[in-house]
């Protein structure tokens, strides 16, 4: 099993306090339940002449997550029995961010070059950088992984995948 210690034997610091994520998670999940309440009332959160409004129901969830909320955040930050343990140390959040920084980065590349060559360079990446695999070996894996899967949802199934706003496949294709 894997120690979370330096070589002198201490943990390593906290990048964040357990409270302080709740705080934050109930900050966004009030801000969620403040939104369904506003958006619930424009349908009609009301009681009409046939039953309930359209946004009656809404209203009611976004009120329970509202006021649930509330109470996560009072506790987080001032409740007697808050946990201001060590939620993640440094060492987890770069292993969680050598992760999610590329997603991001993938989702966007996804937007300008599409899904096919933003995933071709995901794979290559995430293969020489993470897994340690040789540039050649990575790019052969990538490329051949991707022509399957272009050959399978556009030629097969007749199903097209996102081209990006850039469309980088229609030259290699333009012949098609």
């Amino acid at each position: 099993m894997e120690q979370n210690e330096d070589s002198s034997g201490a943990p390593p610091p906290s990048a964040a306090r357990t409270n302080v994520v709740e705080a934050a998670v109930a900050v966004l999940t009030l801000a969620v339940g403040i939104v369904v309440m506003v958006a619930s009332r424009r349908l009609g959160a009301g009681w009409t002449s046939d039953g309930p409004g359209s946004g009656y129901f809404p209203f009611y969830i976004g009120l329970i997550v509202a006021v649930s909320s509330t109470a996560i955040l009072v506790q987080a930050l001032v409740g007697k029995h808050r946990n201001t343990g060590s939620f993640v140390d440094t060492q987890q959040l770069k292993r969680v961010m050598s992760v999610l920084l590329p997603a991001v980065a993938y989702v966007l590349l996804v937007r300008f070059l599409g899904l096919y060559v933003a995933s071709t360079i995901y794979i290559a990446l995430f293969m020489v950088i993470l897994g340690h695999y040789r540039w050649t070996r990575a790019i052969a894996a990538a490329v051949i992984i991707n022509a399957v899967l272009y050959l399978m949802f556009e030629v097969w199934f007749k199903v097209p995948l996102y081209p990006g706003t850039l469309e980088p496949l229609r030259l290699l294709l333009s012949g098609r």
